[in-house]
């Protein structure tokens, strides 16, 4: 109860945290492929914290596909790509408000697949695809989020690495699986980097499976897996890790198909995977996730279009808490 004076003490806030309402955790989804396998211009925006249809944010700078992102809680930057090339742009928005992106810097090397993450400072992106398609590099590489300019090296990952997908915590990203080259040079290893100094990647554990082409997200504890291609089919299985120890990962539950390149993104408590694509078509499906349980996905709501194969983020994943 609060005292005479109409205020509530510390302790008693905290017996009545369930009540309070829920922020509005904004996420917004960049390109990715239709269901006719155009690459898409247009931005999608929900809210994690509620259940529904996303709604158009606007529109990227250009049309893409295979980018990465991230985000603070203002500020959502993405880069890198397929454009019809792979392309080396980097280009932001204010997260919480609709609107267009504009012109951030440059990465090191123009890069298709490459995956990034987190925290509320600095901004990394992890391997990738150049010269279309013909070979993958290694290289980590940041930005300071706040401010605009190029992108840095940072350090390298294990291996040269494209379909990779990265998440994480404030202090530490975790850099997944992959294609490392070859007919079936898939991995199931993670490793991880602690992204406010720089230096080179190290071995975390293992992926229950091994797989490429998946979707990752993490509050500040748990960093959950879902689905992926292992270069013969399209798996639903989702698995987790605990982001500040190291080990391999363990069964998490199943999303609601077979199916990869979901985009996620999360809250504290309430992980999203949004659109990619299941072995006859893309989908628009988003299915959402309690983070601190294990369990089955649940359907969540529609993307404005299918999307397979674009980027991610939110105003309050893992990274910012």
């Amino acid at each position: 109860m609060p005292n005479y004076n109409g205020v509530w003490s510390l302790s008693t806030q905290y017996q009545y945290a369930a009540d309070w309402p829920s922020p509005p955790s904004p996420a917004i989804f960049v390109g990715g492929f239709d269901g006719d396998f155009n690459r898409q211009q247009t931005v999608d925006f929900l809210s994690i914290s509620t259940l529904g249809n996303a709604t158009d944010f606007g529109d990227y700078g250009f049309v893409v596909v295979q980018l990465g992102g991230f985000s603070s809680t203002t500020r959502a930057v993405f880069g890198g790509g397929d454009d019809s090339s792979e392309t080396n742009v980097i280009q932001y928005t204010a997260i919480s408000t609709t609107g267009s992106f504009s012109d951030f810097g440059d990465l090191v090397t123009a890069d298709a697949y490459v995956s990034g993450n987190s925290n509320s400072t600095r901004g990394l992106f992890s391997g990738g695809e150049t010269g279309n398609g013909g070979g993958r590099t290694n290289t980590i590489q940041y930005v300071t989020i706040a401010s605009t300019g190029n992108a840095s090296d940072f350090g390298d990952l294990l291996q040269t690495l494209s379909n990779q997908t990265s998440t994480g915590n404030s202090t530490r990203g975790l850099i997944s699986g992959g294609y490392t080259g070859g007919s079936s040079a898939i991995t199931n290893q993670i490793q991880y980097v602690t992204i406010n100094s720089t230096g080179n990647a190290v071995d975390f554990g293992d992926l229950t499976q091994t797989t490429r082409l998946f979707g990752s997200l993490s509050n500040s504890t748990r960093a959950v897996f879902g689905g992926g291609f292992n270069n013969s089919s399209y798996t639903n299985v989702m698995s987790y890790v605990t982001v500040a120890s190291t080990g391999n990962a363990s069964d998490f539950g199943d999303l609601l198909f077979n199916g990869g390149n979901a985009m996620g993104t999360c809250n504290s408590t309430r992980g999203v995977f949004a659109g990619g694509r299941t072995a006859s078509d893309e989908t628009n499906v988003v299915q959402y996730i309690a983070i601190s349980s294990t369990g089955n996905a649940t359907d969540f709501g529609d993307l404005t279009a299918p999307r397979n194969q674009g980027a991610g983020t939110s105003a309050a994943h893992g990274g910012l808490q």
